[in-house]
């Protein structure tokens, strides 16, 4: 699953810097995330780094990008090979 940041969210900036694979920009209005880099911080860490220091709690799930722990891993695996 890919993680995703609603309009709750009042650009603290917070969440940037904290994601280990650089999928959260600025989007035109709020932060946005990038669904094909968010692995939820698997292979990093055991909790999305994102949702625990948000302010406001807007990050949830994507519904629209449900993956298996397996694709997480396999995404994992994909971005590290391209740095």
């Amino acid at each position: 699953m890919a993680l995703m940041i609603t309009d709750e969210c009042i650009n603290c900036d917070v969440c940037e810097p904290e994601c280990p694979n650089q999928a959260i920009s600025m989007g035109e209005a709020y932060y946005v995330i990038d669904p094909q880099r968010c692995t939820e911080c698997v292979g990093h860490f055991d909790e999305p780094q994102c949702v625990q220091v948000c302010p406001v709690e807007c990050i949830p799930v994507n519904p629209e990008h449900v993956e298996a722990q397996e694709s997480l891993w396999a995404k994992y695996r994909r971005l590290q090979a391209a740095e």
